[in-house]
């Protein structure tokens, strides 16, 4: 009997080990890269346990990039944060001291193991002629695209167009202004993020235009088939870092670093790069975007560091007060 109990405590002991050694990490995200974790998680997941020997589950948060960099802050315990700019994960480093300074040291790239930018996606047909920038803020064309102030998608929208148009004949900050002023008018409803946008144009029909990034047409395809809308690429468009973070705080205190900095880091390898290239997004590895080069056309890009950089563009542009504030309110003055 006594032999009997000790080896129903060994095993006890050892179920208690495995359950004690799988891993459960969350990656609060952007809402437009459910698609792309969707096929990436399991694959890491099996990379993990061949080298580990442990078993992970990844479980995803998503919705509007600031506003889930606010919900980290807030308490939302992340292991991982992977945004569409780094001023939501700096603003997790400053507001929350969840994440140490530095993090964008910590990887390649500036932590941004891929690319995006902005695209314009059409009514099939493209009945109203869109071809560029320019055509978004011509009247009686409804343009749908979420709001600057809570998603990093409308953001870099917001900045394309600003951009776009200080490099026209004569352009300058007054014009680039009224010109943004122009096709923010032309706004019919602001989504809090780009999964929330593409929502308001595909299932509800609202707008002739959907500005967001290039790896959420693909998305649209594989949702709602390939026959109802066409991807205009404007003539110039905004390079989008996506970059990605370990939250120190979180992952300290649940005991899940080696997962969660395996986890970012295997973004990188040639698996993680092809199936970001099979999403859409544009991979930093060179050997995987030759192998996919056909899909993603060249275009004329320029970075946010036109504006001064990531916190020169969110003070000037973006905070409480800023220029998309009072463009704002004229427009509804008008």
């Amino acid at each position: 009997m006594n032999r009997r109990l000790r080896l129903l405590a060994a095993v006890l002991a050892l179920s208690s080990a495995s359950a004690l050694a799988d891993v459960t990490l969350l990656n609060v995200s952007y809402d437009v890269m459910r698609d792309f974790y969707k096929d990436y998680n399991p694959v890491f997941a099996k990379h993990y346990e061949a080298k580990f020997k442990d078993k992970v589950t990844v479980q995803q948060s998503h919705g509007g990039s600031s506003k889930q960099a606010r919900s980290v802050i807030d308490g939302l315990e992340a292991d991982v944060v992977t945004m569409n700019q780094s001023t939501d994960i700096d603003a997790i480093v400053e507001k929350g001291r969840q994440i140490s300074p530095g993090w964008d040291k910590a990887l390649p790239n500036g932590a941004s193991p891929f690319s995006s930018l902005q695209v314009l996606i059409v009514r099939k047909g493209n009945p109203k002629g869109i071809r560029d920038w320019n055509d978004l803020a011509k009247p009686g064309v409804q343009v749908v695209v979420p709001n600057p102030k809570t998603s990093g998608n409308g953001r870099y929208t917001y900045l394309a167009a600003w951009g776009y148009a200080l490099r026209q004949p004569g352009g300058n900050d007054a014009k680039a202004r009224a010109f943004v002023a122009g096709l923010f008018k032309n706004v019919p409803v602001l989504d809090a993020g780009g999964r929330a946008a593409t929502t308001t144009f595909m299932q509800r029909q609202i707008g002739d235009v959907l500005v967001t990034f290039e790896n959420e047409a693909e998305m649209i395809a594989r949702e709602f088939g390939r026959g109802g809308f066409e991807v205009v690429y404007p003539s110039v468009s905004i390079d989008a870092d996506l970059p990605v973070a370990v939250v120190d705080k979180v992952v300290d205190k649940k005991g899940t670093r080696r997962a969660a900095e395996e986890y970012l880091k295997y973004l990188w390898s040639p698996e993680g790069q092809t199936i970001a290239a099979q999403n859409y997004l544009r991979p930093r590895d060179a050997t995987v975007a030759a192998r996919f080069a056909k899909q993603f056309p060249a275009i004329k890009l320029f970075t946010v560091d036109a504006f001064g950089g990531w916190p020169k563009a969110q003070k000037t542009h973006f905070d409480d007060g800023g220029l998309y504030d009072q463009i704002s309110a004229g427009n509804l003055r008008k």
